[in-house]
Order: structure tokens, then C-alpha cells, then sequence
């Protein structure tokens, strides 16, 4: 059979299209031959992106210099835009493929993803579904009548043409075919080191998400290296895939530094950006690197992207990761909605900590990873929550959710090498100062310890005493006047009046003399405070880090702990300061001397130490107060620790989020161990004396292992239905002691404070008298307290209350001073009119002298007058009334309402009634009417413009192709607006409407996604600010044009000068000529030449606008443009 003969040239077919892809392909696969060479690649292994999906490649190529100058710096920023736009086209060509496979994927997994991306409203991913259902159908249908039909496949098989091979060709190498990329050793462009076993199995995980169109998260735990698997899989899509970037890396601001490094160390050949830095500092970075696209892949802190969103979201990003992932676990916050709005083709979100109990954070983090998929927040709450099964079924049907996107390793399954560390709890007492202001804390609350004020304590008050309590349990130095002195001194009592300090003194000088080193955690720096001082006492070496400590000196401190032959003992950190991103291997020890409230967070500074590169043994020690708030404390945080586990929230995914303790939660810590402090009468528990021998040491050490592996044991044969019992019941049970809430027990188990001592008296004679003979000093006046005054209201005009009722008031107030025997003031005031306000002073103490009490009626009548008025009504909801009247109209309630806050449309109806029958009583009633009036002619004149619009658009079936815009003849002289563009702005300004927020952004972005504009410079380059110009230009023209005869008086002028100013701003410069300026567009309407290209230019794409208006303005042109084109060359 003859092969097909070619197309012909002057009618390109599709398959020149075809044959002119495979050329671009086999150009680029030669590209990569030196990627595959350099590294020792099999060329089998296939290439996942093309000239269309790498939107890091050159938009433009050949182009010759442009001149210097302006000119050649304005084409710069036109070429950069074309290189936007072009990036930006061709990441929605690659996301729109990924798509696809990603739904193929997902749905041959598992129908259930079909639930949820059913859910999502976007008709374009109903039309995906359908077609691959469409396509299912079809491949299953002749499945089947393959079977039927004897001769099975060989029935079945005929040659392919020309155009299908090259369609197959074309799809296989654009996706890989149906081979995958493996790595089965440390991968050759890897330089700093080797990857471990499942470092490159993670690397595997990674390719195998990309390829199928998938962003994940990396939730390894701390420890495994997620960074360098991270950075390997940057380098398979530079070295591998042909993607060079740009990649987008947020990272917290205290990791910036590591991760530049890691990259330095592993892949060198990666162009890195740093995005830091100060105002000034930044600016040069964006204008010699950013904008250039010079870079790679650009890692930023948090802040930055908050703070450089308008550069960094003009990128088409291959990847978005996100270090510390759990940032955005709150999709309302402002970091979280940003990084949604960048352009990506993929995510990756990397995590130590990856999912809290609680499913709408974990719907945030799939939802920015797959938007398309989870897109309904509500859909997938309710799904877990309509589930009849049991819990743990729940939680299996969710890890068949995640698992295609979560991969998590722990240390114990994967590092053989790693030891896995040892925790110990270490339960210490109180000295006889902590026990003393645990006392003064607890009495200086008691009816609130008792939770014998109801529901009168609330919640901020039960912090403040667990957080004091929890100073107490570390040291009582911690409180003021607790310290003696002054003079302060740097001695022993630092030590022994904290049994958690006697506990660490022991045990720093045992790890001294046995070479270890050591990390301290606390949750407060004023702890780390009196460490540093221990430490000067002690003469221990030591570095700190606590959150105030600037990045530079972050990065120095741990440089010199880490060093070789550093002779730093101590590390001191709080614990979400130096949790985050910090490697501290030469450390073997770990100090926990107070408890996080979240489990993970002690995990993360556990984690400093106990992470790759670790050969010792690591140890960490927590201290707990025992019989005190932080045993409860440890116990809470345990069970969170078990339900993080189990990856779901408590009470079920419906209900409310309830991360933090509740009131009864707080009142049992608190009242936990109270009653044996009240009883005490000296230092209770270990280590309390002041002094700890070895033999008791090593018993505290003993009896700490046995209690932690025995709360361990309590919670790991705990599933989920039992947790959930667990919160209201065995939770308040400990050591025997049970714990009710005491919401039904309230007075039974009441806590006695201690008994008040009687003082011994001194009667000495020589005492008595040298007391009874001190007679020069004050004696107190002891007057007698004045009643309080009656409760009255504020009377405020726009609370329209009733005359009546002030003078009610003013006649109690009256009568409350006779009563008192107190004067009428003198009124404030200079001393010029001191005589009229005596006069008034008299008049108002006759009316005081003659007052009388209210009678019943008259209080009746008061109560009634109140309720007559709005007093629940301020100044705030006032204006916001009158905002929201200009805004929406005095008839809008309902919008009115949307304005005021806490206001139902209800309550504004009942409002506006009042206010326009009373507006005149109010003071500058004719202001608040004029602001009411004023924004109700906008709304007016924007309806109107909205409705000529539409009018413009609805005249003409084709408006982009078929609408004619009316110009003035001045627009016409200096018009650089082609009608095409014109006509784009009106039919947004349709869509869009005229008012409202961010109106001209989405203008804009509508103009750069738009394919008529692909190669439009000037239009591409405009801004909001000069768009929002061209519109009032061209909306004015409108109302001329269409609008009653009260339009064009009102609209009319004012209309005409803002065209003016608009043409004015937006005029280029014209090129000099010898008798002046030269003015080309005038020209062009003066000889009605048309132009030689087949595209009109600015200025002749009016010209026949210029005809169509009237005579004497065309002659009007025509003879000013005669007298300025005088000297013109011809």
C-alpha cells in the first residue's frame, strides 16, 4: 500500500500541523540529549512536557536588539508582557491536559472522587466528566463485541492512517505513553551525597504524582529529608523532564537560609532566588532578577508573598511549595487566599505535621492542591458526617481519600540507621515559694476555682489563672516582687526555690559528665531569661533563640552550636521559635521544661535533635509539676496526639471545631491537685527540698519511665469511638481520683482555701504607749457614701426617643440631688459670661429645691418611652445607616442591612421608618440628607449608564465584529485606541458592569486572557487606572449618543471634559518636526489616506467615524488640523 503524499503547501492540513509537532518534539528531545548524557539516563525513559506545557521556554526568539533609550526599554516591558501572556496561555494548555488524566486517575481509583467532583458548579468540568464517561462507553462497547465477534482481535485489526499514528505519536509523547519514570539509585545530578532507600522512593512518589497530573503533600516526619527530596524532584524536572522552572518555594522565614544551602549542597547547577530582605533591597532583587525571569526557582518567606503579591502573581509557576504546609490550613486567612490566586500547573505541600483533628482544615489543604476536585467544603464535611457506619470505618474511608496524595513516613519504619529516641517524663513537686503563690493564685479566685460564680467566670478569666499557674509550676521568679531583693543576686536560691530547676541542675550535671550535649525547649522566654542567668552561675556555655531574635543572628547562633569542637553546652529555645526548620544533630538531649498545649509542636523541637545525621542515642526529657495544672496539661495533649493519629476531628465532622479547651475543661485542670496545695503545709513531691542525691534522682528517673509508659499504653488501645467517649468521661479520671465536670457536681467536692492565721500581738508597754502617743498624722474623714445615681439613658438625636422622656430624666435627676444635698454645677464657661451662667446655675438649683419623686405612673411611663426609641442604636450603626441609604437606596433594606452590622433587614425597616418622619429633628439634618440624596443620583446615573450600555451592546448581533462607537472629533484627534479594543472595553463593561470593586482588574485580566489581543502591546500593557479612564471616555460617548435629553444636559459636559483629560494623560508623544509637532493621526483624517498595512491603525480605525459625524464638526477638524500641519512634509 503507497504511503500518503504530503499536503499541499498553499492549503495547510492538519497533517502538516501534525508533522510540523513531531519536528518542535524531536528539536527538544535533542535539547535534552545532553541532560540524559551528562547523568547516564536510559534515552528510553520518557519526556513528560513539550514546547506547549514548559512555560519557562522563550516566547520569542530571533529578535534582533532594539535601540536604546526609551524605546527599547518600552519594548522590553512589551516583550515581557508578551512572554506573561504567551506562559500564562500555554500553563492553562498544560492544566487543561492535566485534568484529564488527573480525573482518569482519580476515578480509577475510586468512584467516591466522583462525588466530589461532582460538587464543583464549573460547567467545563461537567463537560470533562461527560467525555470521558463518553469514552468509557464507547472502549467498553467494543471490549465487548470483540468478544462476540469470532476471531477475537484479529477481526478487529486494520491499518492505521497517517493522521491517526501521528495523533497517537503526538498524545505519547506528550504524556510518556504508559511507561514511568523510576529511579531505582541515587539519581546523577544529585552531587552533595547520596539519597537514602526511601528518600528516592519518596523522589519516586513525586514523579509519579506529576505525571499523572496530581499535586500532593510530602508529610514525612520531621527528620526524613523532605527538603532534599524536594529539591531532587526540582532537579528530575530540570534534568529529566525539561522544566526549568519557574518553581515558587515558601518556606518560614527562620528556614530561608537552610533551604538555600540544601540547594547549594544538592543541586548547585539550579539558579536559586532568595527573596528577601529590606524595602530597598527587594526592589533591586524584583528589577535585576524577578522580572528578568533570571532565576530558577525563587524561595520567599510567608511575608514576602503578602508583601510582593502584585510581581510574584504575574508568573506562570511550574510548581507552588509550601514548606510548613499547616499555614494554610485556614483558608480565610490572607496567605492561604494568595497563594490561590497564583498561576500554577501544579502544588506540593510539605509537612512534619500534616493533619490536625479537624476535617475542613484538612478539606483546605486538598482544596488548594485540587481545586477542581475539592471544591465544595460543605460536600465534604457532610459526606463524613452522613456516614453510617462506625468511626473507625469513617477514618478508612478517608485514608482511601487521601492516599493518592499523602505519602508519611516515620522514622521507625524507614531509618533503621536512627535509634529511635526515648521520652521520659520526669514528675517533679513544688518548692515551698510555688507552693505558697500557688496558693495566692488559686484564693485570689476561689469562687471562680470552684466554679461557684455559674456562668459568671468566663473563659478569658480561667486562661488567666491556668497561665498563672503554669508560671508558678516553672518558677516563681516569674511573678513580680517574687525575687528577693534588691539587691538581685545570681545564687543558689535560683535554683532551689523551683523544683523543675533542681530536677535540671541534677540532671545537666550528669549529661555534662557523660558528654552529651543539650537542647532546653520552654514555652516562655522569661524562662530562658533565668536559664541564661543558671547558665553564667553554672558556667555553662550556651547559644539562645527565642522569637525576637533576628534572623542573622538565628543562622550565627546555630553555626556556632554546630560546628566542630564548639564548646556550646546549652541551647536554650522557646518551643515554636526554634521548632521550625532548624537541624541540631550535635545535640543529644532534649529538655522539655513545660508542655505546648499542641502535641505537634513539642514533636517539632524534639525533632531538632532526633532527625538524619543523629548517631547517639537521643533522650528527651519532659518535666511535669505533679499533682498540678500540668498534668492535665500532658494528659490533653496526649489524647489530641491519639486523634492527630487517627486523622479526624472530635465530635464528628458537623460540629463546631473545638481545638480549644472548653470551660469545663480549664475549671478541671485547675481544680486538679488544688485541694492537696490548700492542705500542705510546706514543699510537696520530688526534688522539692532543694536537694536531689543520686539515689533519689535515679528513683525519679525509674518512676518517670514506668508513669509515661503507662499514659502511653492508656491511649494507643484507644480507637476513635472510644476517644470520643473518652473527652466526657475517663478523661477526668487519674491516678485512681475521678474528675467529673462539675457542671452537676458544683458544691459537692467544694475546695476549702486555707485557714487564715491569727497574727501574734506584740502587747509590750513601751509598743502601746510609744503607738497610743503619735497624734500629729491625718485623721481619716470618713464621710458617708453618697447613693448611686439613678440608671438613666444616653439621649442621642438619632435614637429618636421622645421629647417626654428627657424630661422624665431630668426630673429624676433632680430629685436624686435634693435628696443628696447636692448644688446645681455652674455651667462651663469663660469669665465673660460668668453672670448668665450663675443665672442659669440658680434656675437649675430651683428646679432642685422645688423637685419631686417620680410617681408609678410616670415610671410606667418612662419604661414605655424607652422602648419607643432604638437604644441599641450608636453613632456607628448611624452612619453606617446613612452609608448604607446612599449606597443602595433609602427603600433597600435588605442591602442596607448587609452595610450595618449586626442589623437585620427587620430592624433597619423599623429604623427607616422612624428616621424619615423625624430626619428634621436631628442636628445637620441638611448634611445627612444631602449624603443620602448625593449617593442615591449615583446609583441612578450608574443604572442608567448600565442600562444605555446594554442598550449599546443588545443593538448588534456580533458587537466585538459589528458595533460602531460615536467619537468626538477631539477624541478622533488624538485617539490611540483601535475600535477593536474599544469595542472589548464596552461589551466588558456589559459584563462586568460599571461600578463597583476591582472592576478594571478584571477588565484587565479579561484583555490578557483574551486571544484577540495575544500580540497587542499597548493594549496588553495598560493599567487598571488608565483602562478605568478609557471607559469613562467611551461610556460618556454612549450617553451622548444614546442617553434622553436630561442625560446629555447632566452627562453631557462633564462627560466631554473627562474625555478631554483622559485623551490628554493617555496621548504618546508625537515625533518634532521643524515648524513643531507632527501629528500623524490628523494627517491620517485630513487626506483620508488609508494606511498600507491591512490592519487600521490607531488613528485610521476612526476615520470613518470622522465622516459619520456632523458637518460643521468635521469642518471644525478639518480647519484646526490645516493650521497645525502647516510645516508638515510631504
Amino acid at each position: 500500500m503507497p504511503r500518503k503524499s504530503a499536503a499541499k503547501a498553499e492549503e495547510p492540513s492538519s497533517e502538516d500541523v501534525s508533522a510540523h509537532s513531531d519536528v518542535d518534539m524531536q528539536d527538544q528531545q535533542e535539547d535534552k540529549m545532553s541532560g540524559f548524557k551528562k547523568f547516564g539516563y536510559n534515552l528510553d525513559t520518557p519526556d513528560y512536557t513539550d514546547s506547549d506545557t514548559n512555560t519557562r521556554g522563550n516566547s520569542v526568539a530571533g529578535d534582533s536588539a532594539p535601540p536604546d533609550g526609551r524605546k527599547r526599554r518600552a519594548e522590553e516591558m512589551n516583550m515581557r508582557k508578551s512572554m506573561y501572556g504567551k506562559k500564562a496561555e500555554g500553563l492553562r494548555a498544560s492544566m487543561e491536559d492535566d485534568t484529564i488524566r488527573r480525573f482518569r486517575y482519580l476515578l480509577g481509583l475510586t468512584d467516591l472522587f466522583r462525588h466530589f467532583i461532582d460538587t464543583n458548579p464549573n460547567p467545563r468540568i461537567k463537560e470533562i466528566l461527560a467525555e470521558i464517561d463518553r469514552q468509557d462507553a464507547e472502549e467498553s462497547s467494543k471490549s465487548k463485541a470483540n468478544k462476540i465477534r469470532k476471531g477475537g482481535a484479529a477481526a478487529e485489526r486494520r491499518r492505521k492512517t497517517e493522521q491517526e499514528e501521528d495523533a497517537e505519536l503526538v498524545r505519547e509523547e506528550k504524556h510518556g505513553g504508559h511507561n514511568e519514570t523510576v529511579f531505582r539509585e541515587s539519581p546523577g545530578y544529585i552531587q552533595g551525597g547520596t539519597m537514602r532507600d526511601y528518600q528516592i522512593a519518596g523522589l519516586n512518589w513525586l514523579i509519579s504524582l506529576h505525571e499523572n497530573g496530581i499535586s500532593g503533600i510530602l508529610a514525612d516526619e520531621m527528620g526524613l529529608g523532605k527538603t532534599l527530596q524536594t529539591i531532587s524532584f526540582v532537579g528530575y524536572l530540570r534534568y529529566i523532564a525539561g522544566i526549568t522552572g519557574p518553581h515558587l518555594v515558601a518556606v518560614p522565614k527562620s528556614t530561608l537560609d537552610n533551604w538555600k544551602r540544601e540547594f547549594a549542597k544538592w543541586c548547585p547547577e539550579i539558579n536559586v532566588l532568595v527573596l528577601q530582605g529590606s524595602k530597598d533591597d527587594r526592589a533591586e532583587l524584583i528589577k535585576d532578577r524577578l522580572v528578568p525571569d533570571g532565576f530558577d526557582v525563587c524561595i520567599t518567606s510567608y511575608e514576602m508573598i503578602l508583601r510582593e503579591k502584585s510581581h510574584l502573581k504575574k508568573f506562570a509557576w511550574e510548581y507552588i511549595i509550601i514548606d510548613e504546609a499547616h499555614r494554610i490550613k485556614n483558608e480565610e486567612s490572607s496567605l492561604a487566599q494568595m497563594v490561590r490566586m497564583f498561576n500554577s500547573r501544579s502544588r506540593l505541600l510539605i509537612t512534619g505535621t500534616p493533619l490536625q483533628n479537624n476535617l475542613h482544615e484538612l478539606w483546605a489543604l486538598l482544596n488548594f492542591l485540587l481545586p477542581d476536585v475539592f471544591g465544595d467544603s460543605a460536600a465534604f464535611d457532610d459526606w463524613f458526617s452522613q456516614q453510617n457506619e462506625d468511626s473507625d470505618a469513617v477514618v478508612q474511608q478517608l485514608h482511601k481519600v487521601l492516599r493518592p496524595f499523602l505519602l508519611r513516613r516515620v522514622k521507625a519504619d524507614v531509618e533503621k540507621s536512627l535509634l529511635p529516641k526515648k521520652e521520659i517524663n520526669l514528675y517533679v513537686g513544688m518548692s515551698d515559694m510555688q507552693v505558697q503563690w500557688y496558693k495566692k493564685i488559686l484564693e485570689k479566685d476561689i469562687d471562680a476555682v470552684n466554679g461557684g460564680a455559674g456562668n459568671k467566670e468566663s473563659k478569658t478569666r480561667l486562661l488567666n489563672i491556668v497561665m498563672q499557674l503554669r508560671k508558678c509550676c516553672n518558677h516563681p521568679y516569674l511573678f513580680e516582687g517574687a525575687e528577693p531583693g534588691p539587691p538581685y543576686t545570681t545564687d543558689e536560691h535560683l535554683v532551689t526555690n523551683s523544683a523543675k530547676m533542681v530536677m535540671l541542675d541534677k540532671l545537666l550535671k550528669r549529661m555534662k559528665a557523660q558528654g552529651s550535649r543539650v537542647l532546653i525547649f520552654s514555652q516562655m522566654s522569661r524562662v530562658l531569661d533565668i536559664m541564661e542567668d543558671y547558665s553564667v552561675m553554672r558556667d555553662y556555655k550556651y547559644c539562645r533563640i527565642d522569637g525576637s531574635t533576628a534572623h542573622e543572628d538565628r543562622i550565627q547562633a546555630i553555626d556556632d552550636y554546630n560546628k566542630e569542637g564548639s564548646n556550646k553546652f546549652l541551647f536554650l529555645l522557646t518551643t515554636r521559635a526554634g521548632g521550625l526548620g532548624i537541624n541540631l544533630t550535635t545535640a543529644d538531649i532534649v529538655v522539655l521544661f513545660d508542655s505546648d498545649w499542641n502535641p505537634q509542636a513539642d514533636l517539632q523541637a524534639m525533632d531538632r535533635a532526633h532527625r538524619i545525621g543523629q548517631t547517639k542515642q537521643v533522650y528527651v526529657f519532659r518535666f511535669v509539676t505533679e499533682m498540678a495544672i500540668e498534668e492535665k496539661v500532658l494528659e490533653r495533649a496526649a489524647q489530641k496526639l491519639r486523634l492527630d493519629q487517627l486523622v479526624i476531628q472530635q465530635g464528628r465532622t458537623q460540629q463546631p471545631v473545638k481545638n480549644a479547651a472548653s470551660k469545663d475543661e480549664l475549671l478541671t485542670m485547675i481544680q486538679h491537685g488544688a485541694e492537696a496545695v490548700f492542705q500542705s503545709k510546706g514543699p510537696v513531691g520530688s526534688a522539692a527540698s532543694g536537694e536531689l542525691g543520686d539515689d533519689e534522682f535515679d528513683a525519679v528517673m525509674r518512676r518517670g519511665e514506668e508513669m509515661t509508659e503507662k499514659l502511653n499504653k492508656r491511649y494507643e488501645a484507644l480507637g476513635l469511638d472510644d476517644l470520643q467517649k473518652f473527652t466526657s468521661d475517663s478523661t477526668y479520671e487519674w491516678n485512681g481520683e475521678t474528675f467529673q465536670p462539675r457542671k452537676k457536681e458544683i458544691g459537692i467536692s467544694w475546695i476549702n482555701p486555707s485557714k487564715r492565721e491569727r497574727k501574734e500581738q506584740n502587747y509590750g508597754i513601751d509598743s502601746y504607749y510609744r503607738k497610743a502617743l503619735v497624734t500629729g498624722g491625718r485623721t481619716e474623714n470618713k464621710q458617708p457614701r453618697i447613693p448611686r445615681a439613678p440608671k438613666q439613658i444616653v439621649i442621642h438625636d438619632y435614637q429618636f426617643f421622645p421629647e417626654r422622656l428627657a424630661e422624665l430624666q431630668d426630673k429624676e435627676t433632680a430629685w436624686y440631688r435634693k435628696e443628696n444635698n447636692l448644688k446645681a454645677p455652674l455651667p462651663e464657661g469663660s469669665d465673660e459670661d460668668l453672670e448668665a451662667r450663675e443665672a442659669d446655675q440658680q434656675l437649675a438649683q430651683q428646679e432642685i429645691d422645688n423637685a419631686e419623686p417620680l410617681t408609678e405612673e410616670e415610671k410606667a411611663e418612662k419604661e414605655r418611652l424607652i422602648e419607643k426609641g432604638f437604644p441599641e442604636w450608636n453613632k456607628r450603626d448611624f452612619q453606617q445607616f446613612l452609608n448604607g441609604s446612599a449606597k443602595y437606596g433609602r427603600q433597600n433594606y435588605e442591602g442596607i442591612s448587609e452595610e450595618v452590622d449586626g442589623k437585620t433587614a427587620e430592624e433597619i425597616e423599623a429604623y427607616a421608618k422612624v428616621f424619615w418622619k423625624k430626619y428634621k429633628t436631628l442636628d445637620n439634618w441638611q448634611k445627612h440628607l444631602g449624603v443620602i440624596e448625593e449617593g442615591e443620583q449615583r446609583v441612578r446615573q450608574s443604572e442608567e449608564k448600565k442600562r444605555l450600555i446594554a442598550k449599546k451592546v443588545g443593538m448588534y448581533r456580533m458587537p466585538l465584529q459589528q458595533m460602531q462607537i460615536k467619537y468626538t472629533v477631539s477624541t478622533t484627534n488624538k485617539k490611540v485606541y483601535t475600535e477593536d479594543e474599544d469595542k472589548f472595553l464596552v461589551v466588558m463593561l456589559h459584563k462586568h458592569g460599571v461600578e463597583g470593586d476591582f472592576i478594571y482588574e478584571k477588565i484587565r485580566d479579561e484583555i490578557r486572557e483574551s486571544p484577540l489581543f495575544r500580540f497587542d502591546w499597548f493594549f496588553l500593557s495598560r493599567t487598571p487606572q488608565e483602562i478605568g479612564r478609557r471607559c469613562t471616555t467611551l461610556i460618556s460617548a454612549i450617553v451622548r449618543e444614546l442617553g434622553d435629553g436630561d442625560a446629555k444636559n447632566k452627562n453631557g459636559k462633564r462627560g466631554y471634559e473627562e474625555e478631554e483629560t483622559e485623551e490628554e494623560e493617555e496621548e504618546q508623544p508625537k515625533k518634532k518636526t521643524k515648524n513643531g509637532v507632527k501629528n500623524k493621526q490628523l494627517d491620517t483624517v485630513k487626506s483620508k489616506a488609508s494606511p498600507a498595512s491591512a490592519t487600521p491603525s490607531r488613528a485610521s480605525s476612526v476615520a470613518t467615524n470622522g465622516s459619520a459625524t456632523k458637518g460643521s464638526a468635521t469642518k471644525g477638524s478639518a480647519t484646526k488640523g490645516k493650521g497645525k500641519g502647516k510645516g508638515k512634509k510631504k
